[in-house]
């Protein structure tokens, strides 16, 4: 480690991120005309149209970039005295210095072709949109120099399988959510307009101002991604700097996106314009250190453990037997309640019988994520499925289908699903499903299953998700009622997987997972599900009182929880394996016609 030169190395980052802060006001504040077409200097008889002042902005822009190639031509010739051939130091400073000269490049562009102020061409949304990625790698390079000077880093993409795609899949992602930041952010410039939403579905309106409300629904698409690929790496890589890196990453991304909405409601002010875009660079910078940690921790061998024990090696699987066991991974039995809620929800949003294609392609893709969560969650929990009975089976167990085989079948429904549903149902849908997935596999599976007995309290809005996304994929929007239906699952679930703990008591203390059974007892355990039985019936009836919803649902509503009742108070005066699985089996059936129920009154007038 060099102390010197990697504090010089981290002053000349945020000396780059200042500079980055007042590139911002020189576009916002309409002074990138202060200079004319002169480049690099600054000395011709221009008169800019915010006069002196523009001048002032512009060339004081240029004097401050161009000191970081000076600046960067110091780092690169001390990186090279100071540290060995082949360190990543080095590499970090050479790139620094060449990504340095072309920002200065299209710092010319800009000027030479007067790309500047009043311009909205789309060349000059191209050559910003790379300016921003350019940036982007620019810091990431300085990021990297300060970064090798604290401690080795071997940057060595041969052999990081899955993890190195996620990674490469993350930087796409920030990318691309940068490009779209400075055309939304050139678009506001040029036509500020206060209903954003409106302007954007008039086919009159300027291309950049449509393309506006994209932004947010990429950002929080990236943001979603971004957790789970924390939450993955930090499983495959389990190294103390990957967990912090990650941590780092998911927070400051989500701090960011709070000054996003504040952008919005505040009609994109110049200063936080510019937070808004340092704190993007940061959240950039975030990313580039959690990979660098994770490709150190592949080149260190330290990869996904296996399970304390080895289930009996299974013989490979090929043809019929193969397909077989990668539809095992999705756990159709489990999914097909969660589709027949999607898909009902997308009837009663339609109030009939939605167009067939996209019925068919919602519950596709509908399949493809909850199927992906399961897959997911088989890989992550195969040392607790090795202990239990009903899932020591399991291809993730036997490994007749690897682990590294099955996440990468897992990615490619994720991303199939994300496709099919945003071409169906609306960018609404696909997120909402894909936000789905990822509660499933970081708040349920990762972070709460084997810490809490309310994993499934919390987790278990993981299975609300679906009929959010079929309303969503009918009416892009998320009405109350559409709440209600996520309300009813998320309340019904712990009744319906008490009743099954109580069945796998034994099964969970021997995989040392905390279920309330396990835990608290079983008598305990009825108390909770009579407590969320009667909060259960409560939410249920809610939606009839409402003036959207008939009496075929209320009146089945009332019979179908008078039912749910009985079981459960069936089971308070005998806790025995007959009574929680008749409950557990009811419980499923309950949920069907409910939300059958739901859908036939909303289609059905009389």
């Amino acid at each position: 480690m060099n102390r010197r030169f990697s504090t010089y190395s981290l002053s000349l980052l945020i000396y780059a991120l200042l500079s980055v802060a007042w590139g911002v006001f020189v576009r916002a504040s309409g002074s990138g005309d202060g200079c004319g077409t002169n480049w690099p200097l600054c000395d011709g008889d221009h008169i800019p149209l915010n006069g002196m002042f523009a001048k002032f902005v512009e060339s004081s822009h240029r004097l401050t970039t161009s000191a970081i190639g000076l600046f960067a031509l110091i780092l690169v010739y001390w990186a090279f005295r100071t540290f060995p051939k082949g360190s990543v130091v080095r590499k970090a400073s050479v790139v620094t210095l060449g990504l340095t000269i072309f920002e200065g490049l299209i710092g010319f562009l800009l000027v030479r072709y007067q790309l500047v102020v009043h311009d909205d061409s789309a060349l000059r949304a191209g050559v910003m949109g790379l300016h921003v990625v350019s940036t982007f790698f620019l810091l990431g390079a300085m990021a990297l120099a300060w970064l090798g000077s604290k401690q080795e880093i071997d940057l060595r993409l041969r052999g990081q399988g899955l993890v190195g795609w996620m990674l490469a899949m993350a930087f796409a992602g920030v990318c691309f959510l940068g490009v779209s930041g400075a055309i939304s952010a050139l678009g506001h410039q040029l036509q500020p307009t206060k209903d954003v939403i409106a302007a954007a579905m008039n086919p009159a309106t300027f291309w950049m101002v449509r393309l506006q409300p994209l932004h947010p629904i990429i950002a929080v698409s990236v943001g979603v991604y971004l957790v789970l690929v924390a939450g993955m790496v930090c499983h495959l890589r389990p190294d103390p700097r990957v967990r912090i890196a990650a941590g780092w990453m998911v927070g400051l991304y989500f701090a960011q996106s709070l000054v996003g909405v504040v952008n919005i409601l505040a009609n994109a002010p110049i200063a936080l314009q510019m937070i808004h875009l340092v704190w993007a660079d940061i959240n950039f910078i975030t990313v580039v250190v959690l990979s660098a940690y994770a490709l150190q921790a592949g080149v260190e061998r330290v990869e996904l453990r296996p399970p304390p024990e080895t289930a009996p090696a299974a013989e490979p699987l090929r043809g019929r037997a193969l397909v077989n066991a990668y539809i095992a991974l999705t756990k159709p039995r489990i999914i097909s309640l969660l589709l027949f809620t999607t898909l009902t929800a997308m009837i009663a949003a339609q109030k009939g019988f939605p167009p067939l294609w996209q019925f068919l392609a919602v519950a596709i893709g509908g399949y493809m994520s909850a199927g992906a969560a399961n897959a997911i969650n088989m890989v992550i929990d195969r040392d607790i499925d090795l202990t239990m009975k009903r899932t020591a089976t399991r291809p993730t167990v036997t490994q007749s289908i690897s682990s590294p085989h099955v996440l990468t079948f897992a990615f490619t429904l994720t991303l199939l699903s994300f496709i099919i549903l945003w071409v169906a149902g609306g960018p609404l849908a696909a997120v909402l499903s894909f936000s789905g997935l990822v509660f499933y596999v970081v708040i349920y599976t990762m972070l709460l299953k084997r810490r809490t007995w309310q994993n499934i309290v919390i987790g278990g809005a993981a299975g609300a998700f679906p009929p959010l996304v079929g309303w969503a994929a009918v009416t892009n929007d998320i009405p109350p009622l559409a709440l209600y239906l996520f309300a009813i699952i998320f309340v019904w679930t712990p009744v319906h997987f008490w009743a099954l703990a109580l069945l796998l008591k034994d099964e969970y203390a021997a995989a040392g997972v905390p279920m309330l059974p396990v835990v608290k007892g079983d008598r305990v355990t009825v108390n909770q599900i009579l407590i969320y039985a009667v909060i259960t019936v409560i939410v249920t009836m809610i939606p009839f009182l409402m003036p959207q919803v008939g009496w075929i649902y209320g009146g089945a509503a009332l019979v179908l929880n008078a039912l749910l009742i009985k079981k459960c108070f069936d089971l308070s005066k005998q806790i025995d394996r007959p009574h929680a699985s008749s409950l557990f089996h009811y419980s499923m059936i309950y949920l069907a016609l409910l939300f059958l129920s739901f859908a036939v009154s909303r289609s059905v007038t009389f």
